[in-house]
């Protein structure tokens, strides 16, 4: 979830949002490494937006913050469209991470998901912004996936986690390290149809406001 808002001096449509991150594998250093993450893939493709029909560059600007004493009031209570609320953990339940429905402000991470620039936290976030999984998950010579592509998806060998293996095998399928963010994802947003108030800001996305224990 986010909070859009055009810059029209710039001719800039910027998208904020601000991850406070809780949980005993959370840390200062693990949520700005994450937050940084997302932003880097999001704004990869320095994606362009027609609002009006006037272009409009879009940058994402996202902050990560550890929260240890977040408490389930701060996040049940929150009316910032900026703000989300990320459980991590060493153990998931389904050994996987996930958001709290498409368009939500809360989630839960595995920590093995965040390390080593993986791509898992910006596909979340994906999903934060209204995104879903493509129907088709058979991509093959189609190139690099997109980041809204799950874990499962066929793809060109070098894409998979092992290349030699046949597709559709254990290691032939997506190696979500190569998933990447395009302008065809920026422009599934749809962000030229946001209902921006009188002083040019709309929200991206919806409040879950779910708090999550360990599991």
């Amino acid at each position: 979830m986010g909070e859009a808002e055009i810059i029209t001096t710039r001719q800039l449509l910027l998208i904020r949002s601000v991850i406070y991150f809780y949980g005993k594998a959370a840390g200062e250093m693990l949520s700005q490494s994450v937050a940084k993450d997302i932003e880097d893939h999001w704004n990869e493709p320095a994606a362009t937006v027609y609002i009006q029909h006037v272009p409009y560059e879009v940058l994402f600007d996202i902050r990560g913050i550890f929260s240890p004493d977040l408490t389930p009031s701060a996040v049940y209570e929150n009316t910032d469209p900026r703000n989300n609320y990320f459980r991590i953990e060493s153990f998931a339940s389904g050994n996987i991470s996930f958001v709290d429905g498409l368009g939500s402000n809360t989630g839960y991470f595995k920590l093995d998901n965040l390390v080593n620039h993986s791509t898992t936290a910006a596909h979340e976030y994906g999903h934060t912004l209204g995104l879903d999984h493509p129907r088709k998950l058979d991509i093959r010579g189609q190139g690099a996936p997109g980041i809204m592509y799950p874990r499962g998806t066929l793809v060109d060998p070098e894409y998979q986690y092992d290349p030699a293996i046949p597709a559709g095998q254990t290691g032939g399928t997506l190696n979500p390290y190569t998933r990447r963010v395009f302008q065809s994802d920026i422009d599934q947003l749809n962000l030229h149809r946001l209902s921006f108030n009188s002083g040019h800001k709309a929200k991206v996305g919806d409040f879950s406001s779910i708090w999550h224990e360990a599991h």
